[in-house]
Parts: structure tokens; C-alpha cells; sequence
């Protein structure tokens, strides 16, 4: 592989974007306190175009995360509230018959539905049918809807973000492994700590409302977009995450013992192809223009823990996914012979 010196121009907009991720944490922790690791995550993931599933029990401020995000973005927010009795027209939207009052004639509308926005929160996801759930499929893949055979491109940049409740499973339809394939991250978001909660009781019963500034706008967003795919992996990185990814699946030879006696499933290619992006745009946010190991390892949990699935045996005993990555990182050497990062690129970014 050859690698890419980074240009004057490349040099100052990583400064600039480290910059910014600073300040749009300094603007969430106005609103948001703790969940320091699902906020670096959920940047990740928008500096990655990609789109994330939340899981967490209710009164986590997942909501109020994701609008506030969108607010110091400077990007258009929409809210899903999944219900059983929710539509997929509800969602892409639907065409409507309209009649001119001035000529009389009659023709379709497309009215756009809530879909249409820059971060889209699927609220409870799994509390609407599989026909529903599928109707994002499309939005999410393609960023674009198709409705009465017309093509409806979706503003860039396009973010979805999905929560759903681990805790109540009555009424609920769960996604489906293949639908979950298509999000980036499975984020857990988790109890805040005491003193975090201490805060938490303190500012919200309060008269006191944060303002939150807005730190980037679509286009600067676009341009952060656009930089991490330039950011150039090393060959011993792209080994690794490889090595990673087919360690998980049971049918391929080489797998370890233990991966075949607890995982009925592996990762696919995504698997790859987000950790790659993941790790490419931690390495931005940390003002770096290159990716390494420890870069692939930091995201391995979110990236793979949805597309590990666990046989019975291994739930009985009480071993999750992310138990199998904690085996696997451990196990896989995360160098490859003959291929290292050139000492002086190295040193520019030290």
C-alpha cells in the first residue's frame, strides 16, 4: 500500500475537526450529563455515515441526546414515535390527490413524510411490525424513498439513529438480524453513575434551560464525511479487522474452539467495511490521518456485537457477544508480518 502525506489543507481541517468534536461535546454536556462513550460513538458514526441502534431502558435522555446533537449540527431533527398501528406511508410518506381550484384539474402530490430530515429518530423500533421496520430499510441503504415508482432523494448528510427498550417485551416485534445488519453501531447505553446522577436530579429540577450553539453546519459536516474516506488504512490494519470479522463465523476453518461452541452466526462483509469506517473516523476526531489497531479494537464492540449472534447454549451459560469480541480481540494478534506504518508518518501524528 502506498500511503497518503497529508496535504497542508488536510493537516488543517483535522485540527479544525478536532476542534469542533471538542466543542460539540462542550454543548451536549450542557444537556446531557455522562454518556460520554455513547456521545463519542454516535459522532462516530454520523462522521461515518452511518446510523446507529440505541438500547437502553427508559429515562436514559437517548431522545434528548440525538435532538441536541442535531441542534449543535446545525441539521434538521425528526422524532418516529414506533406504534403497532404505525404505517410505512407514515414514515416515507404517501402521494395525495389534489385538485387546482382555478383550472379544475386533478393531480398526485407527493407529501413527504417524517423521514425526510437529517437525524431521524426511530422511536422503539421494535414496537411496529416487520412491514414497517423494512420501509426504512430502503432510506437507510440508499438514502433515497421510491414511492408510485418515483425516485425521492433524502437530504444529505442522512443519519438514523433507533432505540429500543430491553426491559419490556409485550407488544414488541424484534428486529430482525438482517435489518440490524444495516446499522453501523448497537450502542448500549447504560445507567448514569452516582455522582453523574446527582447532576442529572440537580439540573433538571431546576428553572435553568441550556442554550446549545451550533458548531457545524450540513456542509461542514459533508466535508467531514468526505475526509475520513481519504484517511489510508495499512495493510496490517486491514488484516486485522479481516482476521476479526471471519474469526466469527463457524463454518470458516481456523476458527477458534470457542467460537464454535457458542456463536450460531458470524458478521458479513459490513462487519469489515464498518469497522474500517469507524476506526477511520475516530482516528479524525483524534487528528489523526491514519487508522491503527487500537483504532479497530476501540470500535469492535459496537460494530460487531449486533452481527454475533449467540447460539442457546452460550445465552443459558450466560456468555454474550460481547464476551466472544472480548475472546477474540484478546486471541488475534493485531499485527501482520511485513506490514507496518512508516516511522514517519508515524511521527507526524505522535
Amino acid at each position: 500500500m502506498t500511503f497518503i502525506n497529508p496535504s497542508d489543507d488536510d493537516l488543517q481541517a483535522l485540527a479544525e475537526i478536532q476542534t469542533a468534536t471538542s466543542r460539540i461535546r462542550g454543548e451536549l454536556s450542557k444537556v446531557v450529563v455522562g454518556q460520554d462513550q455513547v456521545v463519542e460513538q454516535l459522532l462516530i458514526a454520523i462522521y461515518s455515515q452511518g446510523h446507529c441502534l440505541l438500547e437502553g431502558v427508559p429515562g436514559l435522555a437517548k431522545t434528548l441526546m440525538v435532538s441536541t446533537l442535531a441542534r449543535s449540527l446545525q441539521l434538521k431533527f425528526s422524532r418516529i414515535q414506533f406504534t403497532p398501528d404505525l404505517m410505512p406511508a407514515d414514515i416515507t410518506g404517501t402521494e395525495v390527490l389534489q385538485e387546482d381550484k382555478t383550472t379544475g384539474s386533478r393531480e398526485f402530490r407527493f407529501l413527504r413524510g417524517p423521514v425526510f430530515a437529517n437525524i431521524v429518530l426511530a422511536d422503539e423500533i421494535n414496537r411496529t411490525p416487520p412491514k414497517t421496520q423494512a420501509a426504512l430499510l430502503e432510506a437507510m441503504q440508499e438514502r433515497q424513498v421510491t414511492i408510485g415508482g418515483k425516485r425521492h432523494v433524502l437530504p444529505a448528510p442522512f443519519f438514523v439513529l433507533a432505540t429500543q427498550n430491553p426491559i419490556e417485551q409485550e407488544g414488541t416485534y424484534t428486529l430482525p438480524e438482517a435489518q440490524q445488519d444495516r446499522f453501523m453501531f448497537k450502542v448500549f447505553v447504560k445507567y448514569p453513575n452516582y455522582d453523574e446522577e446527582y447532576r442529572i436530579a440537580e439540573s433538571t429540577t431546576s428553572q435553568h434551560v441550556a442554550e446549545v450553539a451550533e458548531v457545524l453546519s450540513d456542509e461542514d459536516l459533508l466535508r467531514v464525511q468526505q475526509l475520513v474516506r481519504r484517511v489510508p488504512a495499512a495493510p496490517h490494519v486491514i488484516h486485522f479487522a479481516l482476521r476479526l470479522v471471519r474469526a466469527t463465523r463457524v463454518a470458516q476453518d481456523g476458527v477458534p474452539d470457542f467460537v464454535r461452541e457458542c456463536v450460531s452466526w458470524g458478521a458479513g462483509p459490513r462487519g469489515v467495511q464498518y469497522l474500517l469506517l469507524a476506526g477511520k473516523a475516530r482516528a479524525v476526531m483524534q487528528g489523526r490521518f491514519f487508522v491503527s489497531t487500537d483504532d479497530i479494537q476501540a470500535v469492535a464492540h459496537p460494530v460487531l456485537r449486533h452481527r454475533v449472534i449467540t447460539n442457546f447454549s452460550a445465552e443459558s451459560a450466560g456468555i454474550t457477544s460481547d464476551k466472544v469480541i472480548d475472546q477474540l480481540l484478546e486471541q488475534i494478534s493485531s499485527r501482520h508480518p511485513g506490514d507496518e506504518v512508516p516511522p514517519e508518518l508515524a511521527r507526524a501524528f505522535a
